[in-house]
């Protein structure tokens, strides 16, 4: 599988493979070793799983590698498992060889990697805890903190990084938004940047479900 994967993303002109690890100590020790943009991670592996080597992955702030998950099992448990230990998106092993370049190259740049039925799951199993907040505020509950990030005691938010906020959370790229707000690209990208940082939110995906869970969406 790793064979298929490698030369899948080598025949791109714009990726290169660097590395590759049978089970979750290589992969987190490789992850450290050589900094990769984007890892593709499995989830059953030999000692330790995909899921914890994600996990520690996530943790380490000398790494900023994002994490896809690719795996044979559309299992609900395996994606919630993932995307609380802060992976970046979640990839059938199934998909065709084009929406694995796909989910590298969105990774890479930190745009969210859930299609519109995984967001679906994830919005109906979070969703309900979140209590409406306030548009341009929201306290988040400690006890309770979206995936991969660590967040501020309160976010304050402007009316237009508010509306982006809950264009991130219907999945929508940033041209969709830019051309449903009538800005440009670049500015969405401004804004987008700016959310994460003030969510303290690592990825789109962990916004996604910090905007459901809080009411903001």
């Amino acid at each position: 599988m790793r064979a298929g994967f490698r030369m899948i993303l080598e025949a791109q002109d714009d990726i290169v493979v660097v590395g590759e690890a049978a089970d979750g100590a290589a992969a987190v020790a490789a992850a450290s070793a050589l900094r990769p943009d984007v890892i593709c991670m499995d989830v059953q592996m030999p000692g330790t799983d995909g899921i914890e080597a994600t996990r520690r992955i996530v943790a380490d702030a000398g790494i900023e590698s994002a994490v896809v998950i690719v795996t044979t099992f559309d299992r609900d448990d395996y994606l919630f498992e993932a995307l609380e230990a802060g992976a970046s998106g979640f990839l059938l092993k199934n998909a065709g060889p084009e929406e694995l370049v796909t989910a590298v190259r969105v990774a890479a740049v930190g745009d969210a990697l859930l299609a519109p039925e995984v967001t679906r799951r994830v919005i109906e199993r979070f969703a309900a805890g979140g209590a409406a907040r306030s548009p341009q505020t929201a306290t988040p509950d400690a006890s309770n903190p979206p995936f991969g990030t660590h967040e501020p005691v309160v976010v304050e938010l402007t009316e237009r990084e508010d509306e982006v906020l809950r264009l991130v959370a219907q999945a929508m790229s940033n041209a969709e938004i830019a051309a449903k707000l009538y800005i440009g690209e670049a500015t969405v990208k401004t804004h987008v940047s700016n959310l994460l940082q003030k969510l303290g939110a690592r990825d789109r995906v962990a916004a996604v479900v910090y905007a459901h869970r809080h009411g903001l969406a």
